[in-house]
């Protein structure tokens, strides 16, 4: 399961890069250095193409400074592991930067600022790799540029190249004027860096720019992402403030405590958001009557930001940026991420988000349920993680499931443990390892710390067992297994009944990749610690009786490979299934009910066989849910079995006979982990539920539940 924008500033005889150093406040009012030193650049709407390439030696010396590295620290950015990874590294929830730091930042954004439109580089974003991607950040109808400040851009600027682009409150350049200012930037950029491509982050009328661009630019690789679009300004409510706004005097400023309470956003929700977070009484009181005192405040700001006059123009832009949008998405190729508002006041964005899914060719839409219009000023909104989650990060002309891969930092870590815990504490996961010498132990100390090791197994019914198994390794040796998933988590041949690919952002998240033999060769070559199954869906999806029963192909596919790689493969069982549920109707008592019959093959039929050509079982199994009875949670048991030596082999397991010998060796030894299991698990005294809350109960929670003895 991971390439640089124009960093010069372009020159004119009197119009120079500016630079700020000034003190503004914290959100918590404390005085600091203003962040926004930044660097503004000409709108090339005002220059000459032959000027387009050249660049102030001052600008050019700040942008150099800024992303020069020395090479160990570039190869650090290209090679991440998540062991090097730790929370005090990352910037916390107290240091992230609010709605209130956008309005005082604005206030500096705006001052005299009558020049033409212009990109601008946040400092916060610091150094990125030398072949990061460029990102332009065209805003929405505030047209300030600050609208990513909430996105933690240190991390956003690690893996980007982020430009900003922003619009003066008094710049009345028309839409098609700003079409073309993005579009010389973008082939600027793709002159020098072909192989490239070029992401396009818009807001509202800002993704109206980027739809207008990529359209008029078929042949650049753009990935569009687009948070809210204002493509469906016909259907806006503020489409009644504009005859309003005409006949009202300028004192009279009805519009702005409208646009001021959509980028709060919900203002109960908020306050409920705050007594969430854990904090003491007087904590909770405190931060609620700031966010109440930041709010008042915040009019004026609004007020110079949108003028009576720039918020006609800016609406007028908007029915304009929507006519000319909707009237080229034919033309749009580009792949586009939507990122869709539930509760939008703005625009029906939920609508819309669903819409362009269905007219762009190359399209996902992502739903926020509770999020306003200004989607990127909200809590808990993370472009990096969203765009990890999706896909969607890449540093080439295709996505590479390895090499462009970002592991998963530890709040992205905590936030999908925290969502999975009650499974992992209804299964209260015992993991046994052996050691060198042969000794078995509890816990995870035999597994082996360097790669490339291939841990091989059974899959457990509908995989119950990976969430404990994949958190278990990251919360006690904090590695990171990279699973070979079915494709059905990645790709889908059309709408259907499966679920959305939402459904599975988690999953890329923590490593996943689609199950091939390329994907095999490039995680083994990478020293990652891969997980594979090679029963698959067969395993995950079996019929009554078949539990802890092994489906594997008949061909060993693997063992060649890791022995090319001289990886470790390490066999481990699992048990448990049985105490969570029992299969009571199965796939051959779906298949004879015509309903269900059809309803098999209609999801089947949705996503790509794994192996064209194969007719075994194992590979090409039909999608199901089978019907289960559950019970009373029992325990998961985990056995991983002395690792197998495959380093110095390859010339041995090239021979036919010798690699099925060892195919059938990591099969037997999985077979007799789950033996052991199955048998020990019977003198667990804690292997029902209630007996494990019991002994909680008395010793506490964050005790570890004893087990058999080993």
């Amino acid at each position: 399961m991971a390439m640089a924008m124009i960093r010069a500033c372009f020159s004119s005889p009197d119009l120079s890069p500016i630079f700020r150093q000034e003190t503004t406040t914290t959100s918590s009012g404390k005085p600091k250095q203003n962040p926004v030193s930044k660097r503004l650049a000409v709108s090339t709407e005002q220059i000459s193409n032959a000027a387009m390439t050249k660049t102030t030696s001052r600008g050019r010396n700040f942008v150099e400074d800024k992303s020069k590295s020395s090479s160990k620290e570039a190869e650090t950015l290209k090679r991440v592991d998540v062991e090097e990874y730790h929370p005090e590294a990352e910037q916390s929830e107290g240091n992230r930067k609010s709605l209130k730091d956008y309005f005082d930042e604005a206030k500096y954004m705006i001052r005299s600022d009558g020049g033409p439109p212009r990109w601008f580089s946040p400092l916060e974003c610091g150094v990125h790799s030398p072949d990061s991607p460029p990102l332009l950040y065209l805003p929405g109808i505030d047209g300030v540029g600050l609208g990513l400040i909430m996105q933690q851009q240190q991390r956003l600027g690690e893996i980007f190249d982020i430009w900003c682009l922003h619009i003066p409150v008094k710049d009345r350049t028309s839409f098609a004027g700003l079409v073309k200012l993005v579009e010389r930037t973008v082939r600027s950029e793709n002159n020098r860096f072909p192989n490239r491509p070029i992401y396009l982050v818009g807001e509202s009328v800002g993704a109206c720019l980027a739809l207008a661009v990529a359209a008029q630019n078929p042949d650049i690789d753009l990935v569009l992402i687009l948070a809210n679009p204002a493509t469906s300004f016909s259907k806006s409510q503020l489409q009644p403030i504009i005859p309003l706004l005409e006949h009202m005097p300028d004192q009279v400023l009805l519009g702005l405590p409208y646009m001021l309470r959509l980028m709060e956003g919900d203002p109960l929700r908020m306050a409920a958001d705050n007594l969430l977070k854990g904090l003491s009484l007087q904590q909770k009181v405190g931060e609620l009557s700031w966010d109440l005192v930041t709010m008042s405040s915040h009019l004026s700001v609004v007020a110079d930001i949108l003028p009576k006059e720039t918020l006609l123009w800016k609406l007028e832009m908007l029915k304009s940026a929507s006519a000319y949008a909707n009237s080229c998405l034919h033309a749009v190729k580009a792949q586009t991420l939507i990122l869709s508002s539930g509760r939008d006041q703005l625009f029906p964005s939920q609508e819309e988000g669903e819409r362009l899914r269905h007219v762009l060719s190359n399209c996902q839409n992502r739903l926020f349920s509770d999020t306003g219009h200004f989607l990127f000023l909200e809590d808990g909104i993370d472009l990096v993680t969203i765009i990890k989650g999706t896909s969607f990060y890449r540093r080439g002309k295709y996505h590479d499931y390895v090499s462009d891969f970002k592991p998963p930092t530890p709040s992205e870590f905590k936030k999908i443990y925290e969502s999975h815990r009650l499974i992992y504490a209804a299964t209260g996961p015992v993991t046994l390892s052996t050691l060198e010498d042969g000794k078995i132990v509890r816990g995870l100390a035999g597994i082996p710390s360097q790669g490339p090791v291939l841990f091989v197994s059974y899959h457990m019914l509908l995989g119950l067992e990976l969430v404990p198994l994949v958190c278990q390794f990251m919360i006690e040796r904090n590695i990171l297994l990279r699973g070979m998933a079915h494709p059905v988590m990645f790709y889908k041949l059309r709408d259907g009944l499966l679920p959305e690919i939402a459904t599975f952002d988690n999953h890329r998240i923590m490593g996943a990749v689609p199950v091939s033999a390329t994907n095999l060769y490039r995680l083994l070559s990478s020293k990652s610690h891969v997980l594979l199954y090679p029963g698959g869906m067969r395993e995950a999806l079996h019929r009554k009786g078949e539990e802890y029963k092994l489906f594997w192909p008949d061909h060993p596919e693997f063992v060649r490979m890791a022995a090319k790689f001289g990886a470790k493969i390490v066999p481990f069982g699992v048990v448990g299934e049985d105490d969570i549920g029992q299969v009571v109707f199965d796939y051959n008592d779906l298949m004879k009910i015509p309903y269900f019959r059809d309803r098999i093959g209609e999801i089947t039929s949705e996503t790509i066989k794994l192996r064209i050509g194969s007719s075994d079982e194992v590979s090409n199994q039909d999608i199901h849910l089978p019907g289960i009875l559950p019970k009373v949670p029992g325990r998961f048991y985990y056995y991983f079995g002395k690792p197998i030596e495959t380093e110095g082999r390859k010339q041995e397991l090239r021979d036919r006979k010798r690699c099925r010998d060892l195919y059938l060796e990591v099969k037997s030894e999985v077979e007799k982990c789950i033996a052991y299991l199955k048998e020990k698990r019977e003198t667990d005294p804690y292997r029902n539920l209630f007996a494990r809350l019991t002994y909680q109960a008395t010793h506490g929670f964050t005790d570890e539940v004893p087990t058999f003895e080993i």
